[in-house]
């Protein structure tokens, strides 16, 4: 392997790990939430008053009384949790090998994009506000940021084996 495959899969294996520590840090934190919510809304103040504040507010408030109530609906989360966790293990196959495994790359990006779809559809339907879905929008433009680097540095491998 020339200098320029062992500096390019270098680079391509830094950009994977970062997918995969993303992916990983956004499923743990949803094992969490309702202490995260307790948590980040005390840090930002009991006098916040901002359109921001007053969401965190509602989804916190609504989480404890949820978690009262009907504590096993938060295994929906943890499953969330869990499925993040299992679609970045999928991920440990282009680390290894990008140019065999370049599938899972593809597959990640449409993950990326449909993320968009998905957020501006059901947001409005669950009253979710608009700069949340947004927010939510963000992590899939931000997740193919990483894919599309390692889509285009993978072009670049000439005698990779």
């Amino acid at each position: 392997m020339s200098e320029l495959d062992t500096r390019t899969l270098r680079k391509i294996r830094v950009a994977i790990s970062i997918f995969i520590a993303g992916l990983i840090l956004s499923g743990v934190t949803s094992f969490a939430l309702h202490t995260e919510l307790n948590w980040l809304v005390s840090m930002r103040g009991p006098n916040a008053a901002s359109g921001f504040d007053q969401w965190l507010r509602t989804v916190r408030d609504g989480l404890a009384a949820t978690h009262e109530k009907y504590p096993w609906l938060a295994y929906g989360t943890d499953w969330l949790a869990f499925a993040h966790i299992v679609i970045a293990l999928f991920f440990i196959g282009p680390l290894v090998d990008p140019v065999r495994n370049v599938w899972v790359i593809y597959a990640g990006l449409a993950a990326c994009v449909l993320v968009v779809p998905l957020a501006l559809i059901c947001g409005p339907i669950r009253h979710v506000p608009l700069g949340w879905r947004l927010i939510d929008c963000s992590f899939g433009i931000l997740g193919a940021i990483p894919l599309l680097y390692v889509l285009r540095l993978k072009g670049r491998l000439r005698n990779y084996e």
